[in-house]
């Protein structure tokens, strides 16, 4: 919602200085030079990148509007579900939670958390690291390289929408001084005709190169920034299962290893851990009762 919030504060400022300064509002609708900048902008995104980042860049945009992917109570369930998963281990080692693994859509650890369940990606990437450690032998510093190799290429991967959108931000400055220099090649040609004109013409020649500077520094600079972050907030999630799987395969105990995930999760959205300390009591009391 912000965004849209910052891009109504851009249009309000923008256009309110330039009518408080006796600036005449009619005179900045260019269609033609809008239609220059915009549609050239346009073209040279979609020849510059891949279908799939075309399509994964208008959903993270669409995104934007419904606020963080990943609010409080889906980090409690995720920081829960995985001491939940600690737990079986804890009991019956290792092994155990093969059967949860193997298919988190038919288990019962995961069903818990049907919301989770949702987000493939974390689901997918918690069981494979939970595959390594069944069968793999592997030591927890061998296990944290191969899950930081793993978690670069994702983030490049989700990040290459965010840096599409910015690379034709950057392009939008350019095509507004095409647009500009058109817009004074048609001026040049009616020099004989009259003065005034003449003055509109070189008036929309400059407001080519304002609208090419306007939607990149306003609009979609900015998003292309948000995008970005939100990508950044995201990514939270799958560090907070690596270093809760790293800590558990060190030995600590779940509470502990899930104190650690916890620790990862930025301010704003890390529960408190009597919150959290409650959370994972509840569901045990009731199943004990």
């Amino acid at each position: 919602m912000l965004v849209l919030v910052g891009a109504a504060v851009v249009v309000a400022c923008v256009l309110g200085g330039f009518v408080l300064s006796h600036g005449q509002i009619l005179a900045l609708w260019q269609p033609y030079e809008l239609l220059i900048i915009a549609g050239g902008a346009l073209g040279a995104f979609l020849s510059a990148n891949p279908p799939k980042v075309v399509k994964a860049a208008l959903a993270d945009a669409v995104g934007l509007l419904k606020g963080p992917k990943y609010k409080k109570q889906d980090y409690v369930d995720l920081l829960s579900m995985l001491y939940d998963l600690f737990g079986v281990i804890r009991k019956e080692g290792l092994l155990g939670v093969e059967e949860h693994i193997e298919d988190p859509q038919s288990s019962s650890l995961f069903s818990a958390y049907p919301r989770l369940l949702r987000e493939h990606h974390l689901i997918e990437f918690t069981t494979d690291c939970l595959r390594l450690m069944v069968g793999g032998s592997m030591n927890p510093h061998e296990l944290e390289q191969l899950l930081d190799v793993e978690l670069e290429t994702h983030h490049h991967e989700a990040l290459a929408p965010a840096l599409a959108v910015t690379k034709m931000a950057d392009a939008l400055p350019g095509f507004g001084i095409v647009a500009a220099v058109l817009g004074i090649v048609t001026t040049m040609s009616q020099l004989d005709g009259d003065t005034s004109r003449i003055g509109m013409h070189i008036a929309g020649a400059l407001v080519g190169t304002f609208l090419g500077i306007l939607l990149c520094y306003g609009f979609i600079g900015p998003l292309g920034a948000a995008m970005e972050n939100r990508v950044q907030e995201e990514g939270k999630a799958f560090e907070c299962v690596k270093i809760a799987l790293l800590a558990s395969l060190r030995g600590y105990n779940p509470k502990v290893s899930v104190e650690f995930a916890r620790k990862a999760l930025a301010s704003h959205s890390r529960p408190r851990f009597q919150d959290l300390e409650e959370h994972l009591k509840a569901p045990r009391a009731k199943a004990a009762t």
